[in-house]
């Protein structure tokens, strides 16, 4: 039979799966001989069985009966004993903690009878009044359904008829009135009595805390925090102790280090009279712990030396509960406690230096997202007042400017030394000089991976998209609160984007001192050292190199000022915007090939610059040079405003603006339906003669320039997606003709590897063949995760995503973190393929996934050769990268 009840003295720390995060704690403090009131658990496999039958499983009740009888036997007494009854507690404990979002119901065995047997037996009458009412409340609302408010409203009226403040001022026969109260609004509520049988409570408080695992906000909770469906909670029942006995008793909650900080030493509250529930639920103000060392020297002392002996055996720091019971200590739960990321980097380093872990271990127990959170400026929260919007926290960080609502007057404002914000209600590429001029952006419309998140995460940039409370009205430069607040062009705003909130004025910032170590070098102790020697340890011991995404020199040089080891993605068609635009227009305008050639050697001479002066920020490191990806008519006009501007003239009767007129008739022609899927990438570069050619031009001459002034440029050309082997094929032919013209004509040998963009899924259905005319891949996976999908990123998110995360269908967005069982299989498809055609085939990763801590570790499993993310996220997928290699992977769980 399959066994489903474990004593505390049959478990460890090494069962948490079975017995529960808090049962398998509990078992391992018995195992320590520290001071635990005797109990049992009731295994997350009996609940499992709960959830899928809706009752208990068999053998379950019997199970439960006989280590009921050995607690019993232990004490001396038994549940509910009329003259002197055996009290126990019920409570949930899931292999991950999860505070607050599960049920407990404490003092099960106290009925009518009983609780005058504990008054006497314990000579206060007032504290066994207290404990029932007590169980009948979370009876009535835990097991029974009674809506918690109800109870309050008894309460409430027996302390405004006895004019006491709180509940502390009410005596015993008050309080016997209030249980005869809650009795009966459970009676006129369910229709049922309380149970006056002590084995019945038991039993349906067991079953209630397994259902409570269903409950919303527990899954809620879970979905917030990754944690599976499946796993189900265990149940702890033990023995009752009481804070609430008086002076010489009381509960409390410590840490042996600083949650906040991870400075060492004890921190937590104490409550003196209280059970443990008053001290989280904050209904009366508790006293520092170390006050407890003046209230009763002797069990601070025994507390102090139980944790320092916890501290030392989790090697971690620990969240204790304890109770004092007439000054005899009792420990009530231990856990690995959970920290600020600060705090993380700091314990780490620190139990390091004390020999508790070794330094892999302490690598193990920090994280990228953690480290990205102390990367960022944050907003003093004490002085920000109440949001005038909320939206999706898009791209974490705290910024502050005046509100501009077109890029333009971002740039010019910049340029005269403004900060600002760029409000619009959704960014397109031509925005660019705007966000890069701007402090934060604002959208009203718009997902975590819109246009406006995806481009300011990349730059660093402060971004709150999906604001909908927000009426924005880019013709008048101003936007409406939901409260009718008129906000206009100029008002200086606050945009948090770690939170996805915005605020009226200019809210007072933190600065990060870990950023300004990675920027500068700069140590200064605590955090910062803990940082510098996390990532020190993980460029030590990573397999996967990181490069960055990067289109400006002083993004390359960023990069590596942030450790980059090259750049993998340099988006091309971002050096089009601009002033350049207008020569964009003129090559599609152009009526022959002598037109189009003139346009073509004007962005020759411009591009090549632009690589000149990333070759020289990455030099000796490889440059990879994306040639252009997006469709032509992203260059363009808008239609409907160019339309608009030569039907009002054609209405004047005047005659339209002969360029307005000749650009519309191209916008009309190269009109798509579905852009994304149509003219662009390696079909432009098939399609509109010379194009490519004149990029990879202008590539091979800037590897001449560097190479001549001294440098060792590593240029790759990387072409985006290929769905077809003849598509690369052609393009490299052209492109190798390219290169040998530019070597022959300098007399400089210029090699350039060509390679390509794996973003369909047919590239990587069919990468060993691809792999016979790439020197290496590059796997775009914001596209392929598109395709493979059938997402169109910028349209889905904001409209259903939400649904399909509550729902279940998602476990988090897939542009966000890879889809291993889709995406990534064809990533896995690809790599294998690949490999078996061309061995030392070099593969990497470009797209917003590079960054990503779970992908990363991914990407890792995967054989890639490296990862690519934006400049400020190459400090979390160095230490990712570091992580993914299992150095110490005894993680401890703090989630």
């Amino acid at each position: 039979m399959v066994r489903y009840v474990y004593d505390f003295t049959e478990g460890g720390r090494d069962l948490a799966d079975l017995l529960g995060g808090k049962g398998a704690n509990l078992a391992e403090m018995t195992r320590l001989g520290l001071p635990v009131p005797p109990g049992f658990i009731v295994s997350t496999a009996a609940c499992r069985a709960f959830l899928a039958t809706g009752a208990a499983p068999e053998g379950m009740s019997r199970e439960v009966s006989r280590h009921l009888s050995a607690v019993e036997s232990d004490a001396g007494r038994r549940l509910g004993q009329p003259d002197d009854p055996l009290l126990v507690s019920v409570r949930s404990g899931a292999r991950f903690s999860m505070p607050g979002m599960m049920e407990t119901v404490l003092d099960i065995g106290l009925n009518d009878a009983s609780v005058r047997g504990l008054a006497k037996v314990s000579g206060n009458e007032r504290f066994a009044w207290d404990s029932y009412r007590r169980l009948v409340q979370m009876f009535g609302s835990t097991v029974m359904g009674v809506d918690g408010a109800l109870f309050d409203q008894v309460m409430t009226r027996l302390k405004e008829a006895r004019g006491a403040p709180d509940d502390l001022h009410l005596d015993a026969a008050d309080l016997a009135e209030l249980v005869e109260g809650y009795q009966q609004l459970i009676h006129e509520v369910t229709g049922e009595y309380f149970p006056q049988s002590p084995a019945e409570q038991l039993r349906r408080a067991i079953l209630a805390v397994f259902r409570s695992w269903n409950g919303g906000r527990a899954r809620l909770y879970r979905r917030r925090e990754h944690i599976p469906e499946s796993l189900g909670t265990a149940v702890t029942v033990q023995r009752m102790v009481y804070g609430n006995l008086g002076r010489d008793s009381g509960s409390g909650v410590a840490f042996t280090r600083d949650p906040a900080t991870g400075r060492p030493g004890l921190y937590g509250d104490y409550l003196p009279d209280a059970q443990g529930e008053d001290v989280v639920a904050g209904i009366r103000n508790t006293v520092p712990l170390a006050e407890l060392e003046r209230l009763d020297p002797r069990s601070y002392r025994q507390l102090h030396d139980h944790m320092r002996t916890l501290e030392r055996h989790y090697r971690d720091m620990c969240d204790i509960e304890f109770t004092i019971e007439r000054g005899t200590l009792w420990m009530l739960q231990t856990r690995v406690g959970k920290r600020t990321a600060e705090a993380a980097f700091v314990i780490a380093s620190e139990l390091a230096d004390e020999r508790l872990i070794t330094r892999e271990e302490g690598l193990a127990r920090v994280s990228g997202d953690g480290l990205a959170r102390l990367m960022f400026p944050r907003f003093d929260t004490s002085a920000t007042g109440d949001p005038l919007a909320h939206g999706i926290a898009a791209s974490p960080g705290a910024a502050v400017g005046a509100a501009v609502f077109d890029s333009a007057e971002a740039v010019r404002r910049a340029a005269a030394g403004d900060r600002v914000v760029l409000v619009r209600q959704e960014t397109t590429p031509d925005d660019l000089p705007g966000m890069v001029a701007a402090q934060a952006v604002l959208t009203s419309r718009g997902g975590k991976t819109s246009h406006a998140a995806v481009v300011a995460r990349g730059m660093g940039k402060v971004c709150v998209c999906g604001a909908e409370e927000l009426t924005v009205d880019t013709a008048a430069k101003c936007f409406t609160t939901k409260g009718g607040a008129v906000v206009e062009e100029g008002t200086v705003i606050s945009v948090d984007g770690s939170a996805g909130a915005m605020y009226a004025g200019a809210a007072p910032l933190v600065d990060s001192a870990v950023m300004r170590h990675l920027e500068t070098g700069e140590r200064t102790g605590g955090v910062v050292d803990a940082v510098a020697d996390a990532l020190r340890l993980a460029d030590d011991v990573r397999r996967l190199e990181v490069r960055a995404n990067a289109d400006t020199p002083a993004d390359a040089a960023r990069a590596r000022r942030f450790g980059a080891q090259g750049i993998g993605l340099c988006r091309t068609e971002h050096m089009f915007l601009g002033e350049r635009r207008t020569l964009v227009e003129e090559m599609i305008l152009a009526r022959d090939a002598a037109g189009r050639d003139r346009v073509l050697d004007a962005l020759l001479h411009l591009q090549r610059q632009d690589f000149v002066g990333i070759l020289a920020a990455m030099d000796g490191l490889p440059v990879t040079i994306r040639l252009l990806d997006p469709p032509l008519h992203e260059f363009l006009p808008d239609r409907t405003e160019l339309a608009l501007r030569v039907g009002v003239a054609e209405a004047r009767g005047e005659q339209p603006d002969p360029r307005d007129a000749e650009l519309l008739d191209a916008v009309r022609r190269m009109h798509e339906e579905n852009p994304m899927l149509g003219l662009r990438g390696v079909r432009l570069g098939l399609v509109v003669p010379g194009l490519f050619a004149v990029q990879v031009r202008a590539v091979a001459e800037a590897v001449v320039e560097r190479t001549r002034a001294g440098g060792s440029p590593k240029a790759e050309i990387m072409v985006p997606l290929v769905g077809d082997v003849t598509e690369l094929r052609l393009v490299r032919e052209e492109a190798e003709q390219v290169l040998a013209r530019v070597a022959d004509t300098s007399g400089i040998p210029v090699h350039c590897p060509v390679g390509t963009m794996i973003e369909l899924p047919r590239a990587a259905l069919t990468a060993g063949r691809i792999a016979e005319e790439a020197e290496f891949f590059s796997f775009g996976t914001n596209d392929l995760t598109q395709t493979t999908w059938g997402f169109s990123r910028d349209d889905v998110e904001a409209a259903f995503f939400s649904a399909y995360l509550d729902k279940g269908v998602f476990a988090a967005s897939p542009f966000e973190t890879i889809d291993r069982e889709g995406v990534g299989r064809l990533v896995g498809i690809a790599v294998r393929e690949g490999r078996a055609a061309r061995p030392d085939l070099k593969i990497g990763v470009c797209g917003e996934h590079g960054g990503d801590p779970g992908s990363v570790h991914f990407f890792h499993a995967a054989g890639l050769d490296y990862v690519s993310c934006s400049p400020f996220r190459v400090p979390v997928a160095r230490l990712e990268a570091g992580r993914a290699t299992g150095a110490g992977d005894t993680t401890s769980d703090t989630r």
